[in-house]
């Protein structure tokens, strides 16, 4: 059993999950990047995070932080 929060999490449930919870305004002031600001949707980000390392590390950093508000629903 891993003890990585994220192991067999893909990065679409990850982003899909965010903004389910966060929503892409509220995304978009706690992460600055142009995926969450602009036209945004889950394929877009997706694409943009895919590319771009250190966006895509924070995206997993504020999952995880969000992790146990989504166990209290």
């Amino acid at each position: 059993m891993s003890n990585d929060p994220l192991h067999g999490i893909t990065l679409k449930t990850i982003v899909e999950t965010l903004v389910d919870y966060y929503g892409f305004d509220t995304l978009e002031e706690l992460i600055p990047i142009n995926c969450f600001k602009v036209n945004p949707s889950v394929k877009s980000s997706l694409t943009f995070l895919r590319k771009t390392d250190w966006a895509r590390k924070k995206v997993e950093e504020l999952y995880i932080k969000t992790l146990p508000k989504l166990n209290e629903r």
